[in-house]
């Protein structure tokens, strides 16, 4: 198992950039971290119906990109989507009561794990079909441009929508019409349980370049590269240049799903241990805020602290919030 190379970009001075935002990079990625772990709970207690598909491991990738983003900005998820929620802005309560299909869930408890959008945060919503949601965000950055509005729309997708057509379709759109459209592979290495390289013949960039579409290959596990490769992207975008391609390297922790327990056919547990020991997003970040003095243990306590009381509480509320009334069944649903 070759590791992506770490990223070439330079640590920035502390006096280049405030140090609440790294901070805050910090928080919003151990809030993701352990809202799933939170989530696994949930499922191994039999208190959450259904599968949910962990973002642990992948938290640089959400926030490095939704950082760089404004409210008014829009982003499409995938089936692993509860970090880019919580990136774009997404209350834990309101997550987690939409996790148990509770009426103060973001879809009154419709939804579940899959389908959470928020669109007062610009989350037009995650998707459970692999590359469903190129359509629906190259159709938004089409809505911005008609409309002469400055806004950006992100596609979030995974390696396996590689194998999509319609992903194709809708970066031939963007490129011929300049849509302000960001397409984010993340690229976790698996389609499901077999590895990207059998399933995805020649470069995955080269598919966008194709298009004209200007590419960029990054370390999905270093958020201050994917932030600054992200935010000129955007900055791009915005401006009128039209849509760019990113390919976040990057890998999810647990299995494909959190019923996935036994991973060893078709990764092993080295693969895996190098992975968390060596490529954990929470860690780089936080040694290099250690290393710059950005940050101490205790400071690092007292994050995790205040965040756990959070979770703790958001799942207190679901667990306690109502189920929606039966008689409103066939509301708020579209077929």
């Amino acid at each position: 198992m070759v590791l992506p190379k770490k990223s070439k970009l330079t640590a920035v001075k502390t006096g280049a950039v405030r140090d609440e935002r790294w901070l805050r990079f910090y928080r919003q990625m151990l809030k993701i971290r352990l809202f799933e772990e939170e989530v696994n709970q949930l499922y191994l207690g039999a208190k959450m119906p259904g599968l949910a598909h962990l973002y642990i491991g992948e938290e640089a990738v959400a926030v490095g990109v939704c950082e760089a983003l404004r409210r008014d900005d829009y982003i499409t998820s995938t089936h692993r989507g509860h970090g880019h929620c919580l990136a774009k802005g997404a209350s834990v309560d309101k997550m987690f009561a939409e996790l148990l299909g509770k009426e103060a869930g973001y879809c009154r408890g419709k939804g579940g794990s899959m389908h959470i959008a928020d669109q007062d945060t610009g989350n037009l919503g995650a998707n459970a079909i692999v590359g469903g949601s190129a359509g629906i965000a190259t159709g938004a950055a089409m809505s911005i441009k008609m409309r002469n509005t400055d806004q950006v729309a992100v596609c979030f997708f995974g390696d396996g929508a590689l194998g999509q057509g319609l992903l194709y379709e809708t970066m031939n759109m963007a490129s011929l019409w300049k849509l302000p459209v960001i397409y984010v592979c993340e690229n976790n290495q698996y389609n499901e349980y077999t590895h990207y390289s059998e399933t995805t013949a020649g470069e995955v960039t080269a598919r966008a370049a194709a298009f004209g579409i200007h590419v960029e290959s990054i370390d999905g596990q270093d958020v201050r590269s994917v932030h600054a490769t992200a935010l000129k992207s955007v900055n791009s975008a915005r401006s009128g240049a039209g849509p760019a391609f990113l390919q976040c390297n990057t890998y999810r922790f647990h299995g494909h799903h959190v019923g996935d327990i036994d991973r060893s056919y078709y990764r092993s547990k080295k693969e895996e241990e190098e992975w968390k020991t060596q490529r954990d997003p929470l860690k780089l970040l936080a040694d290099w805020m250690k290393k710059n003095k950005l940050l101490d243990l205790t400071s690092l306590d007292k994050i995790e602290n205040e965040i756990s009381t959070e979770i703790k509480a958001a799942v207190s509320f679901a667990l306690n919030a109502a189920y929606p009334n039966p008689d409103e069944v066939d509301q708020h649903v579209y077929a």
